[in-house]
């Protein structure tokens, strides 16, 4: 999974693009997390109780995805795409679904986490 930060400056904006599959994750740390460290931090202390034992899963929903986290993976998806029912859609479709859901690592969601703090907390 690749990823970069950016931002832009004269807005005080920040965006960040992730490789093709997890785009949705570019969307969740730009849109859901901004800058906000305090968030950032709460989902770090989340994830520390889940690899503790102290906790299996946690969840945020957020103004328009949801994160879902727990002892192996995190999920990030659209609130607006009900993922659960069964589709039969054509396979074209699945690149509009890689754009509303994904999948990563726990560890690497960590990571990820850690610079993009990292990065926010840059003047």
């Amino acid at each position: 999974m690749e990823y970069q930060f950016r931002r832009n400056r004269l807005e005080g904006t920040v965006f960040a693009e992730f490789s093709m599959d997890h785009e949705v994750l570019g969307r969740w740390f730009a849109e859901e997390l901004g800058d906000d460290n305090s968030r950032a931090n709460h989902i770090l202390t989340q994830i520390i109780l889940i690899k503790t034992g102290s906790k299996n899963q946690w969840r945020h929903v957020g103004a328009d995805l949801t994160i879902d986290i727990d002892t192996e993976q995190v999920r990030v998806f659209a609130n607006v795409i009900d993922f659960e029912e069964e589709h039969d859609l054509d396979e074209a479709m699945n690149l509009y679904d890689a754009e509303s859901e994904s999948y990563c690592g726990l560890e690497d969601f960590e990571s990820v986490l850690q610079s993009w703090l990292a990065f926010i907390n840059q003047k």
